[in-house]
């Protein structure tokens, strides 16, 4: 074969098609990049996370960060939404298409957030939060506004929907939500924190089942007690000095 013929047989070959690796790595950026902030937010706050450090951990350069997330902000707020809000939204749609007792689907939302948040670096994200975002007001709000406020809707309306079927008994459901929050996120903050330094100590914790235990313990205090008609909260009784 000649010289000429090699070059006709180069040019009528096909083109070869791009390869398919490089377009799965591309489609793939954003996650890496989210996974990749969310370990620094989580390690160094958000603050002293530097947008450079973000890009250097997924593997690519500042720029391509910013073709996806044009700011810090953008790319925190992203790291939320993909862990939080939408398992947030998640849950109230099982809690709309949940046909079974309320206390089942109580344990189910509760134990759902901790799998898939407590027990996984998302669980970090409410540590930043607390620790930073006074200094950054926006933050803030966007946190109020996709996190607490949807979670706290889902929480008030299943305590309603148990209360309503008579499977609880009637409690200021915004005060039990909180009752029900409050050790997930001090188990997820301690996880993040002194449960991620190498110390000794002799009390151990057990998230699992501290989670199983506070749920037993919920759901036996909402219990309906057959009486419906019993407060949820007897009114504190007036001094003797109020009651002359």
């Amino acid at each position: 074969m000649t010289d000429q013929s090699l070059k006709m047989f180069a040019k009528s070959a096909p083109a070869k098609p791009a390869h398919p690796t490089r377009q799965r790595r591309k489609d793939a950026r954003p996650q890496e990049l989210l996974d990749a902030a969310l370990q620094l937010f989580v390690e160094k706050g958000f603050a002293a996370t530097r947008s450079e450090e973000v890009a250097s951990l997924a593997g690519v350069s500042k720029g391509t960060l910013y073709l996806y997330f044009p700011s810090k902000a953008d790319l925190f707020k992203a790291v939320v939404r993909t862990n939080l809000t939408a398992l947030i939204a998640e849950g109230q749609q099982i809690a709309d298409d949940f046909k079974g007792p309320t206390p089942e689907l109580l344990r189910l939302l509760m134990l759902t957030w901790w799998n898939r948040v407590g027990l996984t670096p998302a669980g970090g994200i409410c540590k930043v939060v607390i620790a930073e975002v006074r200094n950054f007001p926006e933050l803030a709000q966007f946190y109020v506004d996709e996190v607490i406020e949807p979670a706290y809707r889902l929480l008030t309306g299943t305590l309603q929907r148990g209360i309503q079927r008579g499977e609880f008994r009637p409690v200021p459901v915004n005060d039990v939500a909180h009752a029900l929050v409050a050790p997930s996120l001090f188990l997820a903050m301690q996880k993040h924190s002194i449960g991620a330094c190498p110390v000794c100590t002799s009390f151990a914790v057990d998230d699992t089942s501290v989670i199983d235990t506070q749920i037993d313990l919920m759901l036996e205090g909402l219990k309906a007690r057959g009486d419906a008609a019993v407060p949820a909260r007897k009114a504190a009784p007036r001094s003797a000095k109020a009651r002359t």
